[in-house]
């Protein structure tokens, strides 16, 4: 039953940069879309304002993820 959990959990680890590129592609395309949304329901600058964070968000994570596999590979 353990091995199953092992085996399983293994799954959700990036472990190489083209695992990397493609998680930061899906976080941001689903970012433009979160953007997009905001820019309809909030018309104005607020809506602006609020496409323009969901991709800051994304650039933060996607500079945390790469830099946590420099790490993992070069202790």
């Amino acid at each position: 039953m353990v091995g199953m959990w092992t085996r399983l959990c293994r799954l959700f680890v990036i472990k190489t940069k083209f695992e990397a590129f493609l998680v930061i592609y899906g976080l941001g395309t689903g970012a433009v879309e979160r953007g997009v949304h905001y820019m309809s329901q909030y018309p104005g600058i607020g809506g602006k304002l609020l496409f323009a964070a969901s991709p800051v968000a994304v650039f933060m994570a996607s500079a945390r993820i790469l830099d946590s596999l420099d790490r993992a590979r070069h202790p």
